[in-house]
């Protein structure tokens, strides 16, 4: 595939993020299917480490995923590897795929000297074709050798695929007077939709906190923010979203409250990212849902506003079609009173009481689809139920990135 012109929605440049202790990085060029660029990262973890993950709940998740499920419950004082191909996703590949990553994690082990239990795989790209891991296997010698705690922007750039820019977000913040740091990387930009984190995402942090207060942090803030973007509605096999707490700065996090929102800050971030790198965005849209009969309820409107190919599409045409929002919460199976409705475009209030506001005018609607950030808030007078999803619009460049995707 040819490369991709940047989103015109991308931030202006790569953040500095700050190292992390108890953490480096590393990036290769191992030919899995791109060439002449980094393919595949790897990151090395002190022991001590705290490693939480959540994971695509597709039915047809791929071998590597697989095998991060079955270890990341397990407690451990050993350090830890991540290691991530992009070209291909190793899905649906059966049991060669299961091999595939053995034979990675014995061989990250035989170079670490790690347990293989400590070794988590991802793969992203291509589904149904064998992964050739003996390319990824002969660079793992120059990836340990190369380990460094500064080379986190070049893990970001080895983890794309049809993403038009790497993505990263930190935050750093004090805690009882003592420093604490977080730094994450991120990959996706077609493939996207909430069941779990709907990418594969990589947050590192000096705090100290068990695995198993990490993972509820973690669960808990991907429902809010990676669970709750979508650009065209569709799963990925690969989803992995991995969070390691290395512990090093010695400050305990467990509780927190400012060390929970910034975490929150960091994932909301990257998952924004996602959805402005959306294959062919022009347009990042908040859906925002209040007055539902209930959370769930609100949640299943919003995503039907913002999954709907012809919403996308009116909002690629900068055109205020408010009626395909109304189309998209009648047919969302959710609770709706269609005499009950309020719809605003930004501040400019579009219809109520089931009907379009005396106020509005089209030139109105027009003129505010124009920008690139736009704003649909639906008020649907039932309760007290709310939901907020970020999607993108939906462009001819979209088709033309799918059409061509695996030649």
């Amino acid at each position: 595939m040819a490369d991709l012109p940047v989103s015109p929605l991308a931030p202006a440049e790569f953040p500095d993020l700050p190292k992390i202790g108890g953490v480096r990085f590393a990036a290769a060029e191992a030919g899995v299917k791109y060439q002449g660029r980094k393919d595949v990262m790897l990151a090395l973890l002190d022991p001590g480490t705290s490693v939480a993950g959540v994971f695509t709940r597709s039915a047809t998740r791929s071998s590597n995923v697989l095998d991060c499920q079955n270890k990341i419950g397990n407690d451990s004082a050993d350090g830890a590897v991540i290691i991530v191909n992009s070209g291909n996703s190793n899905a649906f590949t059966g049991r060669a795929g299961d091999g595939s990553v053995r034979a990675i994690c014995d061989a990250v082990a035989d170079v670490t000297g790690l347990p293989s239990d400590r070794v988590f795989t991802s793969s992203t790209g291509v589904i149904g074709e064998r992964l050739p891991h003996d390319r990824i296997t002969a660079k793992l010698a120059d990836l340990f050798d190369g380990l460094d705690d500064s080379k986190i922007r070049d893990a970001a750039d080895a983890i794309m695929t049809t993403d038009t820019f790497p993505k990263g977000s930190a935050a750093e913040l004090l805690i009882d007077g003592a420093p604490v740091k977080i730094a994450g990387i991120a990959k996706g930009s077609g493939m996207i939709a909430p069941d779990m984190a709907t990418m594969l995402v990589y947050i590192f942090t000096d705090a100290k906190i068990s695995r198993a207060a990490l993972q509820t942090m973690l669960s808990e803030l991907t429902n809010v923010t990676f669970n709750n973007i979508t650009v065209d509605s569709d799963t990925s096999t690969s989803d992995t979203l991995l969070l390691a707490a290395t512990g090093v700065s010695g400050v305990d996090v467990t509780g927190n409250a400012a060390f929970r929102a910034a975490l929150h800050d960091v994932m909301l971030d990257l998952a924004h990212q996602v959805v402005r790198d959306g294959e062919g965005a022009t347009k990042f849209v908040e859906i925002d849902v209040t007055g539902a009969a209930n959370d769930a309820d609100a949640r299943t409107h919003a995503l039907a506003i913002a999954n709907s190919p012809l919403v996308k599409t009116a909002i690629a045409g900068e055109d205020p079609n408010w009626g395909r929002i109304v189309m998209a919460i009648g047919k969302s199976g959710a609770a709706a009173d269609r005499d009950l409705l309020t719809i605003r475009f930004g501040d400019i209030l579009v219809a109520e009481n089931g009907w379009v506001s005396p106020a509005y005018s089209e030139d109105q609607g027009a003129e505010y689809m124009k920008a690139q950030n736009l704003k649909i808030a639906v008020d649907l007078g039932l309760g007290d139920g709310t939901s907020r999803v970020w999607t993108c619009d939906l462009t001819h460049q979209y088709i033309t990135i799918n059409a061509d995707y695996r030649s």
